[in-house]
């Protein structure tokens, strides 16, 4: 089996309320050298989302005071092309619900699907000027 393609150096709004979670995730972006960006809610992220343009945001689903499917759902009413990835130990919760997210991946993952998930993400909305 093939090593998946590696993007390198993204811009990522990383969102998770718990925080072994977030550094966790954070240390596995940065072995590829995407430049991360961390809120612990959805209220923070949408206050950095308004601040500072990214090439992909990665939420969790379960989070006080906004979940990750309405932080999503805010996001794509403003940037309907930015992709948006949703990290979830809760998959089954998201089965019969309209999520705003492009891809899920279910916790705890390997660094191998991660790395795929941000490289689909990534190409689908990839654009030359």
């Amino acid at each position: 089996m093939s090593d998946p393609v590696r993007v390198f150096g993204k811009k990522i709004l990383l969102v998770d309320d718990d925080n072994s979670a977030r550094e966790s995730i954070k240390l596995l972006l940065n072995i590829d050298r995407h430049g991360v960006t961390e809120a612990r809610n959805g209220l923070e992220a949408l206050q950095m989302f308004h601040q500072t343009p990214f090439d992909l945001v990665i939420l969790d689903y379960f989070m006080p005071q906004m979940e990750g499917n309405e932080l999503a759902a805010n996001i794509k009413e403003e940037a309907p092309l930015l992709p948006i990835l949703m990290v979830t130990a809760y998959v089954e919760k998201l089965v019969d619900m309209d999520t705003k997210v492009d891809a899920v991946l279910p916790k705890p993952f390997a660094i191998a699907e991660l790395r795929q998930a941000i490289a689909e993400l990534v190409s689908q909305n990839s654009f030359e000027f």
